[in-house]
């Protein structure tokens, strides 16, 4: 097995040329034979360097458009052939294959065109052939071959072969063969799942090219990554970095805010909702969300859908929070939170979300839909003899938004668009509203015509009858028990109206 190859033949066909000119001269200036195609050969030819077409190297031209230039045996003989082999030697001198023992080549930016809204005839034409060929037969004979499939890959490729007076070590040479397979299973995965859309296959590939060590996972003795490009949805405009519980909170944020059209404000601790309210404006918003729950948004994730002004950002100033996430800020409210160093001010970007979510779940994976549906009056179907008045109607579809994206088993409380309580992640629906009444009580919210809103149905007519009792006028859950009679009977009994929505809420 050889160690230290030294490069004397190099092929580079490559589609972005960002970087490449060092790299190149280096290696025209000592002695390497350079093979290229197309603009790739123009490029090299530009820089006053000697370049060997692969058209004179094959005696075959370019075809079909471009699309077969380097499939030919004496492109990845010279490449594939086994340096300590007889039979190889043999072989390669008795067709005069150069041994090719350095290959620079990319891929057509397939994702890109896909992500930019090209038509299905370009997008087609970005599936790299030729490149990913020659990246998996260059990566594959490491032991022989040096293979550079991007061009983030450049410059260290650069400093190796000057100080190690134009060689590379088995090490190194598989190190760059293991990211040419990354780049090959990632390109190949994009592809199949732009094809993999009508009547899907029942397989699951996702490949995510970025990452983010995180200083631990959900506890400090675990190890926590987040794969993905939070720069792009994010601008952070102070703080420490996210740690895994706050990306987990602003995911549960983001999701939530989103449901909201009018000034929105929301508090959210363990991913759960404790304060939200939507006002006129930003400043009223944030003051009425924060007097839900002052004790539980302390160290909270803030989210609004509006900017954050200088007044708004000096009454929030005035609570420890871990985050805060706004689609813009003025000026001087963002010198005022960049006073304490640690708390992390987010600028959301706009972006497109996934609408699929998944996670590891015993020896697998389990994947499903988001949960995008959201009722309306139109969707609410009246069930009680009583019906629910328009601000009763609206304030249902408030609580709605709320129950959504809280932990099952769930009971929301609602009233002039503000969140007066929850009952949060309880193993009974029962336990779930009465710990939203005790709440309501604690914090001195009456409610009294208030609204209820249920993630999942009643199983019997407790939840109705003590919510009834505890002033609630307007109830909203999905139906669909063997026993909704005895709910509708019950709120008919107490005198409060009832809507089925047919939809339910759970979220674990």
């Amino acid at each position: 097995m050889s160690q230290s190859v030294q490069i004397k033949n190099a092929l580079i066909s490559v589609y972005y040329k960002d970087g490449l000119a060092p790299l190149v001269q280096y290696l025209a200036q000592n002695g390497v034979t350079l093979f290229s195609t197309g603009g790739t050969e123009q490029f090299i030819r530009d820089l006053g360097l000697p370049v060997t077409a692969v058209e004179d190297l094959t005696g075959y031209p370019s075809i079909l458009g471009g699309r077969v230039k380097t499939l030919h045996p004496k492109v990845f003989g010279g490449i594939l052939n086994r340096r300590n082999l007889t039979e190889d030697k043999t072989q390669i001198n008795e067709y005069e294959i150069p041994e090719i023992d350095l290959v620079i080549v990319d891929l057509y930016p397939f994702e890109e065109t896909v992500k930019a809204g090209g038509s299905d005839e370009e997008i087609i034409e970005k599936i790299d052939i030729g490149g990913i060929s020659l990246i998996r037969a260059a990566a594959k004979n490491f032991n022989d071959v040096v293979i550079i499939a991007s061009k983030n890959d450049y410059g260290q490729l650069l400093s190796q072969l000057e100080s190690q007076n134009g060689s590379t070590t088995l090490e190194q040479r598989k190190a760059y063969a293991k990211n040419a397979f990354h780049t090959s299973s990632h390109y190949d995965t994009a592809i199949f799942n732009y094809f993999n859309t009508d009547e899907p296959l029942s397989v699951f590939k996702q490949s995510l090219t970025q990452a983010q060590t995180l200083r631990y996972g959900e506890n400090p003795h675990q190890q926590g990554t987040f794969y993905g490009n939070l720069d792009e949805m994010f601008s952070k405009l102070n703080g420490k970095e996210l740690s895994y519980n706050n990306l987990v909170d602003v995911d549960a944020a983001v999701s939530l805010i989103d449901e909201f059209s009018e000034p929105t404000f929301a508090i959210l601790k363990h991913t759960n909702a404790c304060g939200v309210a939507s006002r006129d404006n930003v400043l009223e918003a944030w003051k009425v969300a924060l007097a839900c729950d002052p004790v539980s948004a302390f160290g909270g994730v803030l989210i609004t859908n509006v900017e954050i002004d200088l007044a708004t950002a000096t009454e929030i100033n005035n609570l420890f929070f871990e985050v805060l996430i706004a689609p813009s800020y003025a000026p001087e409210a963002v010198e005022l939170f960049k006073a304490k160093k640690n708390r992390v001010i987010l600028q959301r970007n706009q972006v497109e979300l996934p609408g699929k979510q998944f996670k590891t779940l015993l020896n697998g994976v389990i994947e499903q839909d988001k949960d995008l549906s959201l009722e309306g009056a139109d969707q609410m179907t009246v069930v009680t003899e009583r019906k629910p008045s328009e601000e009763s109607i609206q304030d249902l579809i408030f609580a709605n938004k709320i129950v959504k994206h809280t932990k099952s088993n769930t009971i929301v409380f609602v009233k002039d668009n503000v969140l007066l309580a929850s009952g949060v992640g309880q193993t009974s629906r029962v336990d779930a509203l009465k710990q939203a009444v005790i709440k309501a009580e604690s914090f001195g919210f009456s409610l009294k015509d208030a609204v209820m809103a249920s993630d999942a149905f009643f199983p019997f007519p407790d939840c109705v009858e003590l919510a009834a009792e505890a002033g609630i006028i307007a109830v909203l859950q999905p139906g669909g028990s063997i026993k909704d009679q005895d709910s509708i009977d019950m709120a008919n009994q107490k005198g409060i109206s009832m809507v089925t929505t047919g939809v339910r809420h759970f979220k674990h």
